[in-house]
């Protein structure tokens, strides 16, 4: 009979190791998922960052377009603002303007002429992009990096992107 309590009260004692240790996972496990899910939504938050156009002091562009989500095949309006207070150098026509996927490769340049170009302060140029490649492909819905690149007065290189995304 002794031996019998002294099994039962055994298994008592594991039962409620095991609920302490399922109550410590669960606690990890939520802790995990709060910190995960405050990382991804800081990093979506600057990813779809909706404030394209910032005036400054010095200099500054911005690449802004009318919306930041795009169906397919529909025509997506850029503009290159000069942002700050001195006036933008660009080395071609295309004002630097390149799009790229968000790990880099390069999806479309528009082709243009190898001519210096000038944004005074508050000016900006409207170009406009089809979503095809370069290559003559369609663009695939997901997010996309577009780009401009400048240079001040000095000679010191602005660069400035905003994000999109295309959907079906």
């Amino acid at each position: 009979m002794e031996n019998q309590t002294n099994c039962s009260k055994g298994l008592k004692n594991q039962e409620i190791i095991l609920k302490e240790l399922l109550a410590k996972s669960l606690i990890l496990f939520i802790g995990v998922g709060l910190i995960s899910g405050l990382a991804l939504g800081v990093y979506l938050l600057d990813v779809k960052n909706t404030n394209q156009l910032i005036f400054v002091d010095g200099a500054s562009i911005s690449v802004v377009t009318e919306k930041i989500d795009f169906k397919i095949g529909e025509e997506i309006k850029i503009r290159i603002v000069n942002s700050g207070t001195i006036p933008m150098i660009f080395s071609d026509a295309s004002y630097g303007l390149r799009i790229t996927t968000l790990a880099g490769i390069s999806i479309y340049s528009p082709i243009s002429a190898q001519v210096i170009s000038k944004l005074e302060p508050g000016d900006e140029i409207e170009l406009s992009w089809d979503q095809i490649k370069n290559n003559g492909d369609s663009a695939l819905e997901g997010l996309y990096k577009l780009s401009a690149k400048a240079k001040d007065q000095q000679g010191n290189q602005i660069d400035k992107s905003t994000i999109i995304t295309i959907w079906k």
